[in-house]
């Protein structure tokens, strides 16, 4: 590992532990050369997920897209952002499971449905709204009575 103060390739790991809910492991490291300590994270890297848009266009899965268009759903609402970051963990996760290099779009969408139904209806229909592209309030009343029913 490179010292980021003077550029020694050596360094000895002083402290290991797993961190991010056993998602990466930081690791607290001294260069042997200028002494000073710098911390390092281990997470494993991922083969690229490719999403298959509504139009057939393809594009590389970004949690960050994700995560902001959750975050636009939530927008106003008492939702901790902790709770975001889990729910857009969890779908990474449930489309990595599924071991295939493409994604169809829907079934990222469906899956945050699926949570942001028990997270906060509010912001699971302004989701639903986007996602399954709202005309007109007939649209909106249904999903509503959908919200209502399975309650």
């Amino acid at each position: 590992m490179k010292c980021p103060f003077c550029g020694k390739t050596e360094s000895e790991v002083i402290e290991s532990r797993v961190v991010e809910d056993g998602e990466a492991i930081r690791r607290r490291r001294k260069c042997t050369g200028c002494d000073k300590r710098f911390t390092t994270y281990e997470k494993v890297r991922i083969n690229s997920l490719w999403v298959i848009k509504k139009d057939g266009k393809r594009e590389a899965f970004e949690k960050d897209k994700l995560r902001r268009g959750i975050l636009r759903a939530i927008e106003k609402r008492q939702v901790p952002l902790s709770k975001i970051d889990n729910l857009v963990d969890e779908v990474e996760r449930e489309m990595l499971r599924q071991a295939k290099d493409e994604i169809p779009s829907r079934s990222i969408g469906s899956a945050v449905l699926k949570r942001l139904k028990k997270l906060d209806k509010v912001a699971w229909l302004r989701f639903a709204s986007v996602y399954m592209e709202f005309e007109d309030l007939t649209d909106f009343e249904k999903a509503i009575s959908k919200l209502t029913v399975h309650n």
